[in-house]
């Protein structure tokens, strides 16, 4: 082979290996964009994913003034616009229960709102249902100072008192020189509130009515929620946006 014809084999090859090297380096770049492309779009994903979580399980906010409050007869007690009977949402809970007060801390909002948008008649049945002390003499006190109050809007500021100030499980709680002080911070006025509250004058009360509401609904466990005598999942019932969607498909 001549020297010439060896330079050109050797140009040829060195082309070749510049060839090679400008595709590697291209297939480079394209894995490195899918890559980024992948790591966006998981990024994204994630994003999404949180913002939908988020939102899903963020408590409302007050969107104005509360709906009428009635206190009934029985203990129970209803929150609706005039002339709002269905969807009916039946709420049962107990002051003593941990699962209850973070389920009015995250969802309690939602039905004041859905109340007032008159999407909803609201109506709150508070019942004893422990069978243990210190955790069932708590809750019977606490039921029967409710009881005691019979302006609405101030019971719903008992109401929501008596979560804030919930005791532990494990030890004596609602006492009743603390369940006074709590009805005036309420706003309560009425001049045998104390004495109806220090002396558990509707204890009785309490327990009977929590016995008939607990056996004519089949309760086991608080809070439980109804709609239309359905029982929500408490997974919705502890997520305001579902717990919103399943109302308000039940008004149409």
């Amino acid at each position: 082979m001549s020297k010439g014809e060896r330079t050109k084999t050797t140009s040829a090859r060195d082309k070749i290996r510049e060839q090679q090297a400008a595709a590697r380096a291209r297939d480079k770049r394209k894995r490195l964009v899918t890559y980024v492309t992948a790591g966006v779009v998981a990024v994204a994903a994630v994003g999404l994913g949180w913002w939908y979580t988020a939102s899903t399980y963020r408590s409302e906010e007050a969107a104005g003034a509360v709906a009428p409050i009635t206190v009934q007869s029985d203990g129970s007690v209803v929150m609706a616009q005039a002339g709002v009977t269905k969807p009916v949402v039946d709420i049962y809970e107990d002051f003593q229960c941990p699962a209850c007060k973070e389920f009015e801390r995250i969802s309690g909002q939602t039905f004041k709102n859905l109340a007032a948008e008159g999407k909803a008649k609201i109506v709150y049945h508070p019942i004893t249902i422990f069978s243990q002390e210190p955790t069932k003499s708590n809750s019977v006190r606490a039921g029967s100072a409710a009881r005691c109050v019979a302006d609405g809007k101030q019971w719903m500021t008992f109401h929501d008192l008596l979560y804030a100030k919930q005791p532990a499980e494990t030890v004596e709680g609602f006492k009743p020189a603390e369940l006074v002080q709590w009805g005036k911070e309420a706003g309560v006025t009425a001049p045998g509130f104390e004495q109806c509250v220090t002396t558990e004058k509707n204890a009785q009360a309490q327990l009977a009515y929590s016995k008939k509401i607990g056996d004519e609904q089949k309760l086991t466990q608080t809070p439980t929620v109804k709609l239309n005598g359905t029982e929500i999942d408490n997974q919705v019932i502890f997520s305001p946006q579902e717990l919103r969607d399943a109302v308000t498909e039940a008004a149409k």
